[in-house]
C-alpha cells in the first residue's frame, strides 16, 4: 500500500505547507512500513538543504504567485458580459481552443436554437450554447483536494449552521464547487471538490470502486483474531464488508490499523469494528483516488496539477 500510492508529483501550488503522510502496512493482516519522516526530516541532502530553507521559501512564494495569478485570470472571465465561443467551448471542458474553433467552422454548435459558423462569435451568459445536442456551460473546471478537520460537514450547506467545508475553500474558486463523496463529521482527511459534474459522478459511482486508505485509532488493542475477521469480511446491514487490505502500522501502538477500502458505505469502518466491539476514536482519510494529503495542512487546500487531473480522467 505504501509503495503504491507513496509517489506525488511536486504540486505548483499549496495553501500551507504541511504535515507528513502516514504510511500503512500493504499486505493483509502482516506489517510494513517505513520511517514517516525520514525525507521529509533529512530534507534535500543532495543539494545539501533541509526543510524550511530559503530556497524553500522562495518556492513556496513562486507557487503562491502562480496560483493567485491563475485565480485572477478565472475570476476576470467569470465577471466578463460575453465571452468568445470558442473559449466557452473550451471552459467546458470539450476541447482546447483551437478544436472548439474547427466546430463552430462545421456547424456542429448552436447558440439560442441557432446554428453558428463565424469565428469570433461572442456570447452572453443567459445565452443557451449546445453542442452535439447537449447543453454546456462556460465553468473551467476546477478540482481543489482540501484536508479537512475535524468538526466540519462534507455539505455544500447545513439547516443547523454548523461548519461545512464550503467555509474552508471560499477562496479557492469563483465557481460554485461540490464535494465529491462525503466524510463524517468527526473524520479528517482528503476530500476533494470541484464544479465538474461528470467527474463527480464517475468517482462516486459504486461501479468505480475508487480506492481509500484510512488510518484508524480504536479505543484498545485489536487482536490478531479480530484482524483477520475483518481481513475475511464482516457482516453488515448491507452485506459483507469487504476491505481489501488491513494492517498494523509499524512504530504505532496495535490500536492504530492502516485500512484500504473500495465501497462506499456509510460510517463503513466505523461500524465494521462496533460490530466486534471496538469504538474508532479517530478516522483520518490519508487517500483518496490515488490523490494524498501530502503538504496539505490540516484545514487547507490546493488545486491539482494537470497531470493529476489528467491520472483521475484515465482511471
Amino acid at each position: 500500500m505504501e509503495k503504491k500510492y507513496s509517489k506525488v508529483e511536486k504540486e505548483p501550488f499549496v495553501s500551507n505547507k504541511g504535515e507528513e503522510k502516514k504510511s500503512f502496512g500493504s499486505k493483509r493482516g502482516g506489517v510494513r512500513s517505513t520511517n514517516t519522516r525520514d525525507k521529509y526530516e533529512r530534507g534535500s541532502l543532495k543539494y545539501g538543504r533541509r526543510p524550511g530553507s530559503e530556497t524553500d521559501r522562495d518556492d513556496d512564494r513562486a507557487r503562491s504567485f502562480v496560483q493567485k495569478r491563475r485565480f485572477k485570470k478565472v475570476e476576470k472571465d467569470v465577471h466578463k458580459d460575453t465571452i468568445r465561443l470558442n473559449k466557452y467551448i473550451a471552459n467546458s471542458g470539450i476541447c482546447s481552443r483551437r478544436e472548439a474553433d474547427d466546430l463552430i467552422v462545421q456547424g456542429l454548435v448552436e447558440v439560442n436554437g441557432k446554428v453558428v459558423t463565424e469565428m469570433g462569435y461572442q456570447v452572453e451568459k443567459t445565452d443557451k450554447v449546445v453542442f452535439d445536442g447537449q447543453g454546456i456551460t462556460p465553468e473551467k473546471p476546477v478540482y481543489v483536494l482540501l484536508n479537512k478537520p475535524k468538526g466540519y460537514i462534507s455539505t455544500t450547506k447545513d439547516d443547523k449552521a454548523r461548519k461545512t467545508v464550503m467555509d474552508l475553500v471560499a477562496n479557492a474558486s469563483p465557481y460554485r464547487l461540490f464535494p465529491v463523496g462525503r466524510l463524517d463529521r468527526s473524520t479528517t482527511g482528503v476530500i476533494l471538490l470541484t464544479n465538474d459534474g461528470h467527474m463527480t459522478k464517475k468517482l462516486t459511482h459504486p461501479s468505480f470502486d475508487s480506492k481509500k486508505i484510512y488510518h484508524v485509532t480504536l479505543d484498545k488493542k485489536l487482536t490478531n483474531e479480530d484482524m483477520k475477521l475483518i481481513a475475511e469480511g464482516i457482516r453488515l446491514e448491507e452485506g459483507i464488508a469487504v476491505v481489501d487490505q488491513i494492517s498494523f502500522i509499524e512504530g504505532k501502538p496495535r490500536n492504530e490499523i492502516g485500512m484500504e477500502i473500495s465501497i462506499g458505505w456509510n460510517r463503513l469502518i466505523r461500524r465494521i469494528f462496533q460490530r466486534l466491539g471496538y469504538e474508532v476514536e479517530a478516522l483520518d482519510r490519508v487517500m483518496f483516488a490515488g490523490m494524498t494529503k501530502k503538504n496539505i495542512k490540516r484545514g487547507h487546500w490546493r488545486i491539482l496539477t494537470d497531470l493529476e487531473v489528467n491520472n483521475l480522467k484515465m482511471l
